[in-house]
């Protein structure tokens, strides 16, 4: 609910502040003292467009806030998603603020907002009736809501609801999965075409390094050959090789050891070391046999160096990292074959859940077009009441089928029909859509018809109605406050009214009055706390300045009466339920 409202700078007013009361309250007071501008304020509070004209003559900027008090849970519930984080008490504050300049700012709890989240937060905070504003009951999707709500088809809205966001999701990863179908084709026509070069390639580890030696051999064989044969001839088989001149030294050693022993020991050592030479000598031999020139395996040892490096540069890795490599093809190829079977998977899935979001769809539509024929008729007994007898009012429901593809096409958030409330406000007229209803009049008494049967169900804290005792008499007045004095119960009213017959149904009542200091005219509300205020104001607006005891006492009697009547209808509603509940139990 509003707690309070504070608006600095608007036209006439100067510096207005009013703190709300719980239940029914009545905003009263001469035409023209500034009532629509308090409501163009909390308008602007709302979301509403301003202008720079609005700011007061001499004022640099128009400031309009107010502090909300968010007891219900679905309410606080509601203001945390659109703010997109909790609240760490049940207290809201709202501000806007406009310049001469012509910059406008929003603020929740301090925190700049952009004006569209002043504008979703007041859609639940409050719901304003009269003059022509955007009446969130005059939204389809806000009129099914609380269709769903008096109906009590919560549980097949929330299923529909359910299944809305999976067959979303399912679309979305279809979606996604579709997208990247032709990438995901080429990526597994790439990977089957390295696999099939490289396990061509057949790479084995350290081949590279090992065909790079075996070229280097290839290539200097002759000169290996050369130098083998030299070593073999200078270690044993020419003139005064190694091995002849080391015999002929053991030879000598030997004459001479038997003179000393470590002559002997040399000689030893000599003759052993004979043998070693001459198996260096025969491995010499043998390797100038190996390294023969071969030009067929050079050639081919170079053609397959060059496959080696040419894949190497080809894939920016090593030939070792290209068998590392090519050890996960496999893996990435079963990836992408399985992400294209996870997209038929889905599109079976997705089928599925469609066929039962219809379904749903259809069980929703099929209990609301009997929920929807109660509420027109419940509406219109509030109608006659409310002094438009021969007022029709239809809850058309129009069903728009969903389509046959489950992957396209749109999805109704709210299901699949289309409500429509149709007046009649005159014996003879057409039928109209209520969105369309001329009179500012009939539409608040229709909406205060609609809000009476919704009253138990409607989330909005806050109804304000304004102009909605527009040609009205005072009979007809004595209905429409205890209607709004019945709204009360479960929400905070308010009202703007000439009515003195309204007005004495308020649980609290407000006068808004233009004063003229100096030079200068403000507008000021007042709360009208002691009970000769009120009678007094309500005499003023029986008979103006001609107001005289007798009209006080015509006040008097009829604030009793409106509280005797208030007392007469809480009771009543008490006796009802209880036998409901009595019957209930039986």
């Amino acid at each position: 609910m509003l707690r309070e409202l504070s608006v600095q700078n608007l036209a006439l007013i100067e510096d207005a502040r009013v703190e709300l009361q719980p239940g029914f309250c009545a905003w009263t007071g001469e035409t023209g003292a500034g009532k629509s501008l308090l409501l163009g304020g909390l308008g602007l509070l709302l979301g509403e467009r301003g202008s720079a004209d609005l700011v007061r003559a001499g004022a640099e900027e128009l400031r309009v806030t107010g502090l909300f008090e968010i007891a219900r849970p679905e309410l606080r519930a509601a203001v945390e998603q659109i703010l997109g984080e909790s609240l760490s008490d049940d207290n809201l504050i709202l501000a806007r603020k406009w310049s001469r300049a012509g910059r406008s700012v929003a603020y929740v709890n301090d925190r700049p907002v952009a004006v569209a989240t002043l504008r979703s937060l007041g859609d639940v905070l409050v719901d304003i009736h009269g003059q022509r504003e955007s009446h969130s009951l005059l939204q389809p999707a806000y009129q099914l809501q609380l269709l769903d709500a008096f109906g009590n088809l919560q549980e097949p809205r929330a299923r529909y609801l359910h299944q809305v966001e999976k067959v979303r999701e399912l679309r979305r990863r279809r979606a996604e999965l579709a997208e990247k179908r032709q990438q995901r084709q080429r990526e597994l026509a790439l990977l089957q075409f390295e696999r099939e070069e490289l396990d061509q390639a057949n790479l084995q580890p350290g081949e590279a390094a090992e065909l790079n030696r075996e070229r280097e051999r290839l290539i200097h064989a002759q000169a290996l050959q050369t130098f083998m044969a030299e070593g073999t001839n200078r270690l044993y088989d020419e003139e005064g090789s190694v091995v002849e001149r080391l015999g002929k030294l053991a030879r000598e050693a030997q004459h001479w050891s038997g003179l000393d022993p470590k002559l002997a020991d040399l000689t030893r050592r000599l003759e052993q070391l004979l043998p070693e030479l001459q198996d260096l000598a025969e491995t010499f031999r043998d390797l100038g046999e190996h390294f023969e020139a071969d030009p067929a395996r050079q050639d081919e040892v170079e053609h397959r160096l060059q496959l080696i490096r040419r894949l190497e540069k080809k894939y920016g890795r090593t030939a070792d990292e290209l068998i590392a490599y090519r050890a996960t093809l496999e893996e990435q190829e079963a990836r992408l074959r399985r992400q294209e079977h996870d997209l038929a998977g889905i599109e079976q899935e997705l089928a599925a859940a469609y066929a039962e979001l219809r379904e749903f769809a259809l069980e929703l539509s099929k209990q609301r077009s009997k929920v929807a024929k109660k509420l027109a008729a419940e509406t219109q007994t509030h109608l006659a009441d409310l002094g438009m007898p021969d007022a029709r009012l239809e809850a058309a429901l129009e069903v728009v089928p969903l389509g046959d593809d489950p992957a396209g096409g749109e999805i109704p958030s709210f299901g699949i029909d289309q409500l429509e409330l149709m007046l009649t406000a005159n014996r003879g007229e057409p039928a109209r859509p209520l969105r369309k209803v001329a009179s500012g009049g009939e539409l608040s008494r229709t909406m205060l018809a609609l809000k009476s049967v919704l009253a138990a169900h409607d989330p909005a804290g806050t109804l304000i109605f304004d102009e909605i005792d527009a040609n009205v008499g005072g009979r007809l007045g004595d209905v429409l406050g205890e209607k709004l004095a019945a709204l009360g119960k479960t929400h905070q009213v308010i009202c703007v009214t000439h009515l003195p017959q309204v007005a004495s149904y308020a649980r609290h009542q407000w006068t808004i009055r233009k004063q003229t200091r100096g030079k200068r005219t403000t507008t000021n509300i007042a709360l009208l706390s002691a009970e000769a205020e009120r009678v007094e104001e309500l005499a003023s607006m029986l008979r103006g300045a001609a107001r005289s005891d007798t009209t006080r006492q015509e006040a008097a009697a009829m604030l009793a009466t409106s509280r005797l009547t208030i007392l007469l209808l809480v009771r009543l509603r008490q006796i009802l339920f209880e036998r409901t509940h009595l019957v209930g139990d039986e």
